[in-house]
């Protein structure tokens, strides 16, 4: 007979758990800038906690290659570098190109029409001069069709990934003529979906994640890309 296990867990949240919750969403959305200082005594202050779960916090962020640290100082966001985003980039196209293929197999009419009404709310948030709500148009659309392909170990590699490359592409989200191409190229990753079509999604993938790169290239480096960072 199998031994009764038992919890009691008086905080399923810990300090240390928020604070690092806190402050990664808040530079992987830019909004702690790269270069931007960290300091274990005045973050514990801001939050009138002790000093240990934030050194954790800060600890898991250096461990996750968020932060650097700085001896005798604390610990830094680190700049954003051309060859990881490449790395990135590639690395994403890898994972979401075999997430489409599984969803082809896999993928419900439910699923579609939701890929389909995501496609209808970022235009007409564009078309209503809100281009900024497309970050989280972008989120939804790669969440739904990675999570049909039925792994929900690739659904989180996916998401890492694209909170990672947030970093870079953040600055660029908010313009009108960026977003109006992610959504092209989502449009067209939606298409070989209902076609079934695995080979042209595979290239829809790949033109949609380059064309973001190259976006970064312009907004974030500047058109010369690899000779200058963050």
């Amino acid at each position: 007979m199998a031994e009764k296990i038992k919890l009691n867990i008086r905080n399923p949240v810990s300090i240390r758990e928020k604070v690092y919750s806190a402050l990664r969403n808040d530079i992987l959305n830019g909004k702690i800038a790269p270069g931007a200082r960290m300091v274990e005594t005045k973050l514990a202050n801001q939050i009138k906690a002790s000093r240990t779960p934030v050194r954790e916090a800060l600890h898991m962020l250096e461990m996750e290659g968020l932060l650097e640290s700085i001896p005798r100082v604390g610990y830094r966001v680190k700049q954003i570098k051309w060859n990881e985003l490449e790395e990135i980039t590639q690395i994403r196209v890898v994972n979401e190109t075999l997430a489409a293929q599984w969803a082809l197999k896999r993928i419900t009419l439910k699923e579609i029409q939701a890929l389909e009404q995501n496609l209808a709310d970022a235009e007409d948030d564009l078309k209503n001069g809100h281009p900024e709500y497309f970050v989280q148009h972008d989120a939804e659309f790669h969440e739904i069709f990675v999570r049909a392909s039925g792994s929900e170990r690739l659904l989180e590699l996916c998401q890492l990934l694209r909170r990672h490359m947030l970093r870079y592409r953040i600055e660029s989200l908010y313009l009108p003529e960026v977003v109006s191409g992610a959504i092209e190229g989502h449009k067209k990753i939606v298409a070989c979906i209902k076609s079934k079509d695995g080979r042209e999604i595979e290239k829809a993938i790949w033109d949609h994640l380059e064309k973001s790169k190259e976006e970064i290239r312009r907004h974030a480096f500047g058109e010369k890309g690899s000779e200058h960072q963050l």
